[in-house]
C-alpha cells in the first residue's frame, strides 16, 4: 500500500453533497471500565469524512462519552454488558438507515447470542459491518460469512475467531489470511508488524506504522476510521486504506511525540494524513 494507490482508492466528495451523502456510521462498544474505545472509534469515523456518527454505549458511561465532543451522538444502552435486550434497544434507536457499523471496541458482552442479535439485525437493515475486539468470537462466523464484512483481529484475536494460528512469517500470514477470508467470504485485516488485508480474492499489505503505535487505543482509531471509509468504498479497499492512513497518522504523531504518543495523537493527525488525498467532484 502506498500514497499513489490510496489516492486512487479514496472516493472524491461531491461538491453538491448534503448531510448523509458521505456516510452514517454506528459505533457500538464500551463498558463500565472502557469508555475510551468507542470515543476513539467514533472520532476517527468522523475524521474519515463521514457525516454522522451514532455511538451506542452503556448508560453508565454515556455522560463521559457525550462530554468528549458535541459531535458525538450518544445512544444509551440499559445494561453494562451487551445483552439481547440491549441489542433490540440499540436497533430501535437507530436512524432509518446506517451505512456501516463498527461493533465490539471495549465492549463487555453477556454471551455470544448478544453479538449475534446485533449483527443479525444490522444485516437485515443493510448495514455494512466491521467487527473488532469483543465481537471477534467463533460463534459469529456463520452470521457474517458471505457478507463481505470486515474483521480486524490481532494475532490472539485471530486465533480465537478462526481457531487457527495466523503464522509467524509474512508468507504464512499472507497465505492463512487469504484462505480464511476466501472460506468465509469476508475481509480480514490482520494487525501486526505488517498488516495483512484480504477478501479472499485480493490480498494487500501495509508496512506504514511505527513501534510506538503499540499503545492502547490505536486499534480503536483504526476500526472507526475503516468503518467510516467503508460507507463510501468496498470493504477490501476500506480496510487497506484504513490500515495505511492510520499508519501515516501514527508516523506524523511519532515525529512530534517520539515513543510517547497516545492514541489521541494519532486521532489528531488523521486529517493531515488524509488531506493529500482529498478530491472534490
Amino acid at each position: 500500500m502506498n500514497s499513489k494507490l490510496a489516492r486512487r482508492l479514496l472516493p472524491p466528495r461531491k461538491s453538491d453533497s448534503k448531510k448523509g451523502d458521505n456516510g452514517t456510521v454506528l459505533v457500538a462498544g464500551g463498558s463500565r471500565f472502557y469508555h475510551g474505545a468507542p470515543i476513539l472509534a467514533s472520532a476517527a469515523a468522523l475524521r474519515s469524512g463521514s457525516d454522522l456518527v451514532y455511538t451506542a454505549v452503556p448508560r453508565s458511561i454515556v455522560n463521559p462519552v457525550r462530554a468528549f465532543s458535541p459531535t458525538i451522538i450518544a445512544l444509551p444502552l440499559p445494561d453494562d454488558k451487551l445483552t439481547v435486550g440491549s441489542a433490540n434497544r440499540l436497533v430501535a434507536m437507530l436512524p432509518k438507515h446506517t451505512d456501516s457499523a463498527a461493533v465490539g471496541m471495549g465492549m463487555s458482552i453477556a454471551g455470544p447470542e448478544s453479538i449475534i442479535a446485533v449483527v443479525r439485525k444490522l444485516k437485515q437493515a443493510g448495514t455494512k459491518l466491521l467487527l473488532d475486539a469483543s465481537a471477534l468470537i467463533p460463534e459469529i462466523l456463520p452470521e457474517i460469512s458471505g457478507t463481505g464484512s470486515i474483521v480486524t483481529p490481532h494475532a490472539g484475536e485471530y486465533l480465537r475467531l478462526f481457531q487457527s494460528n495466523p503464522g509467524k512469517t509474512e508468507k504464512e500470514r499472507l497465505a492463512n489470511v487469504s484462505a480464511v477470508a476466501k472460506r468465509h467470504e469476508i475481509t480480514v485485516l490482520l494487525k501486526g508488524p505488517v498488516d495483512v488485508v484480504s477478501d479472499g480474492k485480493k490480498t494487500g499489505v501495509n508496512r506504514i506504522h511505527n513501534c510506538a503505535m503499540t499503545v492502547g487505543g490505536t486499534g480503536d482509531v483504526l476500526s472507526g476510521l475503516t468503518a467510516g471509509l467503508m460507507t463510501r468504498t468496498a470493504p477490501f479497499h476500506a480496510a487497506l486504506l484504513g490500515a495505511y492512513i492510520n499508519g501515516v497518522a501514527g508516523n506524523l504523531a511519532y515525529k512530534k511525540m517520539g515513543l510517547h504518543l497516545m492514541a489521541t495523537d494519532i486521532l489528531d493527525n488523521l486529517s493531515a494524513a488524509m488531506k493529500p488525498f482529498d478530491r472534490i467532484n
